[in-house]
């Protein structure tokens, strides 16, 4: 197993150089220039021009750019008094030693910036995966013992509805119930019926308490996980279907064991390994955030940031949160490979 981990870990090293090399020549090709604004500008002087793009490398060959980017060892000038002379000089040290550069919206190294908005996003995006794995395995469970009965059947027509809407619909229509309608009928005298807040993640007044945080995250984590419960409860479903009719469960039944401990111990641990592909899958895009939800619901993640950091433009930050996006993903197919090995014995890597 450990050769196995030390070669997945080596052929991955080519895997992210071919993608940072897509992700920044793509960039560049798209001709988004974060500077195009003071081109036509009169009133910023041809030096000053040079002396801002300069700052962020952007004077030097796209080639170059890439490698300086991904290696460093280039000088940048830093005009602190606004005057057009370079009061300060530094060394780029490249994303290869830990330097990701500087947001050109936040004036901050891109490593403050993700900063900032990660543990948000980590918050929001971990306790709907939590509660996406716990619902939708409990569902799926639930429908497989009751095959074509009709929990089973109201499970799949409720199943392919929600996995049919699309995201912004369930927000938007969250919103317009739990937030405006529960809020009209509260102020009409039903004071009784809570209404949710709408946007980020605790009151404007400056509440910041742990119960404010929770009913912040209600509607979100809702949207979040209400399209993956549908899709995991349906593969969950089929998945255990097709063990509980195996011949050994039908001979763990026959020996009188217990159906709880048939069910749990032996026909989901072997149907779990579907499952854990789909969730190696998804995992990732934890770290990504949730573009669409945290746009509508304001909250200060990853997703929110991507979406301010590509109007204007800023590449530094769009660049390393798809690289980011990358990284996650291998590493967590290596994990799901190692968790294949402890669920099943009978894999075995070498």
């Amino acid at each position: 197993m450990g050769k196995y981990i030390l070669r997945r870990v080596l052929a991955a090293f080519p895997l992210l150089f071919i993608i940072s090399l897509l992700v920044f020549f793509g960039m560049k090709l798209s001709g988004a220039d974060p500077f195009a604004y003071l081109a036509n500008d009169p009133r910023v002087r041809p030096e000053e021009k040079f002396m801002v793009r300069a700052r962020f490398g952007l004077n030097d060959p796209i080639p170059l750019q890439y490698v300086h980017w991904l290696i460093g060892d280039d000088w940048y000038f830093r005009d602190i008094t606004g005057d057009g002379v370079p009061d300060e000089y530094g060394r780029r040290k490249g994303i290869l030693r830990g330097d990701l550069g500087e947001s050109i919206r936040y004036r901050q190294p891109v490593t403050q910036v993700m900063a900032n908005f990660m543990p948000n996003t980590i918050i929001l995006g971990s306790t709907a995966f939590v509660v996406t794995v716990i619902v939708s395995m409990g569902i799926g469970i639930f429908a497989a013992l009751r095959q074509y009965s009709k929990a089973d059947n109201a499970i799949t027509a409720v199943s392919f509805i929600m996995f049919s809407m699309p995201i912004f619909f369930i927000a938007l229509l969250s919103v317009q119930i739990f937030s405006v309608q529960f809020k009209a009928w509260h102020d009409d005298g039903a004071t009784w019926l809570p209404y949710l807040p709408t946007g980020g993640m605790y009151d404007v007044r400056g509440d910041r308490s742990f119960d404010e945080l929770i009913r912040h995250m209600i509607l979100p984590v809702f949207c979040l996980a209400a399209i993956q419960i549908a899709g995991y409860a349906r593969y969950i479903r089929a998945t255990m279907l097709e063990v509980i009719n195996s011949d050994y469960i039908r001979t763990a039944r026959a020996k009188g064991l217990a159906e709880r401990r048939v069910t749990y111990l032996h026909a989901l641990k072997n149907a779990s390994l579907p499952i854990v592909t789909l969730i190696g899958l998804d995992l990732p895009f934890i770290l990504a955030g949730a573009v669409v939800t945290e746009t509508i619901f304001s909250w200060p993640g990853m997703g929110r940031l991507y979406v301010t950091s590509l109007e204007p433009i800023d590449p530094p930050v769009v660049m390393i949160f798809v690289l980011m996006i990358a990284v996650a993903v291998v590493l967590a197919q290596l994990l799901v490979d190692v968790v294949y090995a402890w669920l099943d014995p009978r894999i075995r890597y070498s």
